[in-house]
């Protein structure tokens, strides 16, 4: 395959359809990298003897343009001379320098066109390398993040997601009844302490209740103003009955408090 031939190929080839093909993406780029970087170094020797090719053809063309004028000169001065045998030799050998200067000018032409192709060829190559440089970063990080991604949903496949939540579960579980033993202790307490002030009012209630009862059970008080009996009269003395009765209701009422 030619030079030019591979530069055609390497240029126009679609580096996606490589990554597309390849086995291994980035290998497959790299690889592609390392022919066009060998390509490279061939076109520029390609380029570098081109352009040689060209002074040299340059230089040829100049020492023949000088040999034209050098030989027009000489037949000049055979002329000034008288001779114009010497003069006829001179033009026939700057005719032959001459159609030697216009081969070389068409040669000279001709390769000036190529040094420019292979120099635009160059050009396009090098640009072509460093495009390639940087999808096959661009590529790589790519890799890299999507052998990240399928590691990770591996291990989220792998994990036991059920038993993970149903431990969840069990311990919110466990949390809501501490909870609820906290919130029905603390209602426990509270209805203690309202039955505690609840018999105080009761305590209190019958207290006055009593007070009440033995009130009514006294004799009445005799008034400032009443008339003091004779000494000689006697008070009638109390029912022992009466006193009965009254001690049994008291200690009824003494255990009915002491039930509460």
């Amino acid at each position: 395959m030619g030079l030019f031939d591979r530069i055609k190929r390497v240029v126009s080839s679609n580096l996606n359809d490589l990554v597309n093909k390849a086995e291994d993406p980035e290998k497959m780029l790299e690889q592609a990298i390392l022919e066009m970087q060998e390509d490279l170094v061939q076109l520029r020797q390609g380029v570098a003897q081109a352009i040689a090719a060209q002074k040299r053809s340059e230089k040829q063309y100049n020492d023949a343009q000088n040999e034209i004028n050098k030989w027009q000169r000489n037949a000049q001065l055979a002329l000034q001379k008288g001779d114009e045998n010497l003069a006829r030799q001179a033009l026939e050998r700057k005719k032959t320098y001459t159609d030697t200067s216009t081969a070389l000018k068409a040669s000279l032409d001709t390769q000036s066109t190529q040094v420019d192709t292979l120099k635009r060829n160059l050009i396009q190559l090098e640009s072509k390398i460093s495009e390639a440089k940087t999808k096959k970063e661009m590529l790589r990080t790519r890799i890299t993040t999507a052998k990240a991604q399928e590691q990770l949903q591996g291990m989220v496949r792998g994990m036991n997601t059920s038993s993970a939540m149903s431990a969840f579960e069990r311990m919110e579980e466990k949390v809501l009844m501490q909870e609820s033993r906290a919130q029905a202790l603390g209602e426990l307490a509270g209805a203690d302490l309202e039955s505690q002030f609840a018999q105080l009012e009761g305590s209190s209630d019958v207290d006055d209740e009593l007070a009440a009862l033995k009130a009514q059970m006294l004799p009445p008080a005799t008034p400032q103003n009443q008339a003091q009996l004779p000494p000689q009269q006697e008070t009638t003395a109390p029912n022992p009955k009466s006193n009965e009765v009254v001690d049994a209701e008291l200690d009824s009422l003494r255990k009915q408090l002491d039930q509460l």
